[in-house]
C-alpha cells in the first residue's frame, strides 16, 4: 500500500478505486451505481444483470481485506431511487450484511437523493470527519480539504502505440476526487473541462500500482 498525505491525514489510495483511512479504519468509495443494468433493462436496453453482485462482492472483499470498521459511500450508490428495491434478494443480503457489520454512511448523490431506501446504514447529505469534507460533487468555493466522487475520472494514455484507459484519482491541494467503484460505470477523461473546473489545472491524476503511486499532471 502507498500513502497519500491529504488535509493533514495519511490516506491510502487503493487500486480498486477506494480510499482507506488507516487512523479511522475507514473505507471510502464513490459511485457504486448499484442496479444500473436493471435500470437500462426497463428501457429495453438489455445488459448482463450481474453488476450489483460484482460491485458488492468487490466491496465485501475490500472491507475484509482492510479490516474497515467504517464505510463512507460518496453518493450515487444506487443508479436511481428504486435501485435498492430492485436488488435481487442475494444482493440485498450481501448489502445488509455489510451495513450491519460496519458503521456505514451513505452520502446522497444526484442519482440517489435523500429519502431513498438503502438497505441499512445512515444517510447524510454531506459530512465533515476530522476536518475532511465528504460530499458527492466537488464544490468550487470549498476551501477545506474535500473528498468527493461524481465525475468517474479516467486517465487515457498511449503506451507503445496502444491506448490504455485506467480509472484514477484526481488530487489537488485541497481536493481529492475518487473514481467510480461500481462495476458498470463509464468514465470522464481526467482533463475534461468539468473536472478541471472543479479542481484546477494544477491537479494530478493518481494511479496506485503495487507499492507505487503514479502521478500524471492534467493536460495543459
Amino acid at each position: 500500500m502507498v500513502h497519500l498525505s491529504f488535509g493533514g491525514h495519511d490516506l491510502t489510495p487503493l487500486p480498486h478505486g477506494a480510499i482507506f483511512w488507516p487512523a479511522r479504519r475507514a473505507l471510502l468509495v464513490a459511485d457504486l451505481h448499484l442496479e444500473k443494468a436493471s435500470w437500462f433493462a426497463r428501457a429495453g436496453q438489455m445488459l448482463p444483470p450481474y453488476d450489483s453482485f460484482v460491485t458488492l462482492a468487490d466491496l465485501t472483499a475490500l472491507v475484509e481485506e482492510t479490516g474497515a470498521r467504517e464505510v463512507w459511500c460518496l453518493g450515487d450508490s444506487f443508479h436511481d431511487p428504486e435501485g435498492c428495491a430492485r436488488l435481487p434478494q442475494r444482493a440485498q443480503d450481501m448489502l445488509r450484511s455489510l451495513t450491519s457489520a460496519t458503521q456505514w454512511t451513505w452520502i446522497t448523490g444526484n442519482h440517489d437523493p435523500h429519502g431513498v431506501d438503502r438497505c441499512g446504514g445512515e444517510v447524510m447529505d454531506e459530512a465533515v470527519v476530522d476536518g475532511l469534507v465528504l460530499r458527492h460533487e466537488a464544490t468550487l468555493s470549498e476551501t477545506r480539504p474535500e473528498l468527493s466522487g461524481h465525475f468517474h475520472p479516467k486517465l487515457r494514455i498511449r503506451i507503445r502505440g496502444k491506448l490504455v484507459s485506467r480509472r484514477c484519482f484526481v488530487a489537488a491541494s485541497h481536493k481529492l476526487i475518487l473514481p467510480a467503484f461500481g462495476a458498470l460505470t463509464g468514465g470522464l477523461d481526467v482533463d475534461h473541462p468539468e473536472i478541471v473546473r472543479a479542481v484546477g489545472r494544477s491537479a494530478q491524476a493518481l494511479i496506485p500500482v503495487e507499492n507505487r503511486l503514479l502521478r500524471f499532471p492534467l493536460a495543459a
